[in-house]
């Protein structure tokens, strides 16, 4: 055989062997839940828990103008975390006004609350292009001491999507069910979680247009809070503002403060909690404040 035919087998074993290393991933490292109280799932290349050593968040005392919406999702996740019943739970509506904060928020201060006492929550953050792959990260979990919060930010399906069937099945379908130890929360614009028209063009194009879209907005039935969020108003605003500036420790006039506020709301055409959260950064920039 020749050097140039020993060439060819070579690379054409080395194709094979990438090919079966990309087929078949490698083992997958047993999942540590006590390295921290927050984690990522990433589904590719293998699937695993990231931990998050510093979460994104904000104290829950900070969040104003949602005191019924923090109170019922407080309440919930700390009868969860005590392995009481409790209902996942979407938070829909209103963009920028402290969905996923909350959820986050709330998940702080229940840990707080158990401290030294009972294991932590885990909170467990999984993305809207991994939902298919929740079964994988529900087999992880099932079975475990600690109690999980898998939450799912700007959660929402477009036409054709099929994810949202998969979702179904695990949140209170299928032979397993959920997991006594996991709770699923989700943020939304949308309160069934998918546009208008996607919808309205299963009424116009299906055979049985009832059935049809029943399956498709039954996906926010299996939630059993629904919690709505509401653009707020001007006094809302500035109360999210004040209690910034009053957290900081920004020093400002109240008459400037207030002037200054309104003008950044109205050159965005909006008021919510992140714009008042945007006119903080901005506040605090100017005057030398550093925030953290």
């Amino acid at each position: 055989m020749s050097a140039v035919e020993l060439e060819k087998i070579a690379a054409l074993l080395q194709n094979i062997h990438a090919a079966i290393e990309r087929a078949v991933p490698p083992k997958q490292e047993p999942t540590d839940l006590s390295a921290a109280d927050a984690f990522v799932w990433h589904a590719t290349p293998a699937p695993h828990l990231q931990p998050v050593s510093r979460v994104n968040r904000v104290a829950l005392s900070m969040l104003k103008a949602v005191d019924r919406n923090r109170d019922m999702i407080l309440e919930n996740t700390r009868r969860f975390s005590l392995g009481l019943p409790a209902n996942n739970a979407l938070l829909w509506g209103a963009r920028g006004m402290g969905k996923s904060s909350l959820v986050k928020a709330c998940h702080a201060q229940v840990n707080e609350e158990r401290s030294g006492e009972l294991a932590p929550l885990k909170l467990i953050e999984i993305a809207r292009e991994d939902i298919e792959t929740l079964p994988i990260l529900m087999n992880i979990l099932r079975g475990r001491d600690e109690q999980c919060i898998l939450f799912c930010d700007d959660l929402s399906f477009d036409t054709g999507d099929t994810a949202y069937k998969s979702l179904k099945a695990v949140l209170d379908g299928g032979i397993e069910g959920r997991p006594d130890n996991v709770l699923f929360y989700a943020t939304s614009n949308r309160r069934h979680l998918m546009p208008r028209d996607m919808i309205e063009n299963e009424r116009s194009t299906s055979i049985m247009p009832s059935e049809s879209v029943q399956e498709k907005v039954s996906l926010s039935d299996r939630f059993g809070l629904w919690i709505g969020f509401h653009n707020c108003s001007q006094s809302d605003y500035l109360d999210m503002v004040n209690g910034y500036v009053s957290e900081y420790g920004i020093e400002v006039d109240a008459d400037e403060l207030r002037a200054s506020a309104l003008e950044w709301a109205t050159t965005r055409g909006s008021r919510s909690g992140r714009v008042a959260w945007q006119f903080i950064q901005e506040l605090a920039g100017a005057k030398g404040v550093k925030l953290g």
